[in-house]
């Protein structure tokens, strides 16, 4: 049996000699490693100790490549930096804008799509989809027949993103040898490794590892949790008018204090399933945690990295009281 050998979860190189090693396999017969196998079957996550140094090497060898490149993004928690890759990678490149399914149905794709047009980071295209709901994955399609260079298409992202599920979904829909099923988690370093998957004759898919976020929440809370913060299904935003001296408490992760300014308007954007409580700033609640004063201006969004933000119409002071290693900015309105 080779020793390359890959898993077609993830795409580790197989090995059956060292049980604590990554793609370790009791027989190199098997087409799972131990990791992915576990994963799949009961739901086990194993933390993997890559770094984003070597992730970073994969995004510098497909920027060496002249192949499209479809860059993921979830809608719900949006790179700080989406620079980030574009600067490892100058291939041509769609903006793919994954979870639409759980923005609300108001917001017009076209205002979604004009948001990040302005960011001008010289994407050949923008496509909003749905992985969960098969949302515009036609469309998507379409777009990567118009542009690609080659038969060769890499997918390349954040941990979290839906790039595996996106790489199964088109299996799915129009592959006639589905027989590839890619690891998928809601926990962070699933791919470990380029992964090639061939759709058809015209069209060969390869995911990439995600870079890892180190300043998600997602990294900081216990993985039981991980569900309650990854919405399923269309968030329904909550709004509350907060006078100087409330404060919001959103679940337990986070904290926000209205230190200064008029009656203001503040929507929530999180899971359904958080709860959001509007309260005196006199409740000691999560003032344990670490503090970051932010001096807001009118429309901007409050960011929490993993976990959602909150929208704030007018100017105002705000004390953020989160995980310290948890990043926090803020951003013009996405809505």
């Amino acid at each position: 049996m080779s020793k390359s050998k890959k898993c077609i979860g993830c795409g580790v190189i197989l090995q059956d000699e060292n049980i604590t090693q990554e793609g370790y396999v009791s027989s190199l017969e098997n087409n799972l490693c131990q990791r992915c196998f576990r994963m799949k079957n009961y739901g086990e996550y194993q933390v993997t100790t890559k770094s984003n140094e070597e992730y970073i090497e994969i995004l510098k060898s497909v920027g060496k490549t002249k192949d499209l490149v479809l860059h993921i993004v979830d809608l719900l928690n949006i790179d700080r930096d989406l620079s980030l890759i574009r600067n490892y990678i100058p291939n041509k490149m769609i903006l793919v804008l994954n979870k639409r399914d759980v923005l609300p149905k108001s917001i017009p794709d076209e205002k979604i799509i004009e948001y990040f047009q302005a960011l001008d980071l010289r994407y050949e295209d923008i496509v909003v989809i749905s992985v969960n709901k098969n949302y515009q994955i036609d469309e998507l399609l379409s777009k990567i027949n118009k542009w690609k260079t080659s038969h060769r298409v890499y997918v390349v992202g954040h941990t979290n993103t839906g790039k595996s599920s996106l790489i199964n979904k088109l299996i799915q829909n129009y592959s006639e040898n589905a027989s590839s099923d890619l690891t998928i988690s809601p926990l962070p370093s699933t791919t470990l490794n380029k992964i090639e998957i061939k759709l058809n004759e015209q069209l060969t898919l390869i995911d990439t590892p995600g870079l890892v976020d180190r300043g998600s929440l997602i990294n900081y809370i216990d993985t039981s949790l991980l569900k309650k913060l990854s919405p399923k299904k269309e968030i329904k935003p909550k709004t509350y008018q907060l006078k100087k001296n409330q404060c919001l408490l959103i679940g337990n992760f986070a904290r926000i204090d209205y230190i200064e300014g008029e009656k203001n308007s503040f929507t929530v954007f999180v899971s359904n399933d958080i709860k959001v409580r509007r309260v005196s700033n006199k409740q000691n609640s999560l003032k344990e945690l670490a503090k970051i004063t932010y001096e807001i201006k009118y429309h901007e969004d409050l960011v929490i990295n993993g976990l959602g933000w909150v929208k704030i119409v007018d100017k105002g002071i705000i004390d953020l009281y989160l995980h310290r290693d948890v990043e926090s900015f803020t951003r013009k309105s996405l809505i």
